[in-house]
């Protein structure tokens, strides 16, 4: 059984995957380029204005942050990619690691993917999807920064992006804003399914 959630609470930064909790329970990653609003998506999905430090640097994220409301309940930072100025060798660690990390971590439940609603799927983004694809996660697309486009527009974006989503089974787009709160009351319906936690009414910090 599990036991109550706690405040959630960061846990560990990993460089490595065995530098991360026992692989039980239940644990959601998220995912996002440079500059998509990820750490801001994160601290809105979660109730939280600290939970993940917001940079106007991108590329800041450079391990897996691991955050927790007891053992068995985890959400997972992924380091944003996309960004040029990230060495080349670690771009390529991470590349195997994160690809890795999807493939081979039991206690994944779902990918939270954050992007800019007025952009179109990256490289990076098709490979993440694959991965999840590979490992049978269920996807939520964030499409972030909605704010930015009127009513019809997000109706178009989000009609667009899930003719593109129509080849990776088990995935969802949503328009999002992490500043004006858009979209997330379902996206904390979605992930909280996941982790079977009512974040509403989980602890706050």
């Amino acid at each position: 059984m599990s036991q109550p959630p706690q405040p959630l609470h960061f846990v560990v930064s990993a460089h490595r995957l065995n530098q991360l909790p026992p692989d039980e329970g239940h644990e959601v990653v998220v995912a996002g380029r440079s500059n998509a609003g990820k750490s801001s998506a994160l601290n809105r999905l979660t109730g939280r204005r600290d939970i993940a430090r917001v940079s106007k640097a991108p590329g800041r994220t450079q391990q897996i942050n691991i955050f927790a409301w007891d053992p068995e309940r985890r959400l997972a930072d992924l380091p944003g990619y996309g960004y040029a100025k990230v060495p080349e060798k670690l771009r390529a660690h991470w590349n195997q690691t994160l690809g890795r990390y999807l493939a081979e971590r039991a206690s994944l439940v779902g990918l939270v993917l954050v992007m800019d609603i007025r952009r179109d799927l990256a490289d990076e983004e098709r490979q993440l999807l694959d991965w999840a694809a590979g490992a049978e996660l269920p996807v939520l697309v964030l499409l972030n920064k909605a704010d930015k486009l009127g009513r019809g527009k997000q109706g178009q974006a989000r009609a667009a992006m899930e003719r593109v989503l129509a080849d990776w089974p088990e995935t969802m787009a949503l328009p999002f804003s992490a500043t004006h709160g858009l979209g997330a009351e379902e996206a904390r319906a979605t992930v909280g399914e996941w982790l079977d936690l009512d974040m509403d009414r989980a602890p706050g910090g």
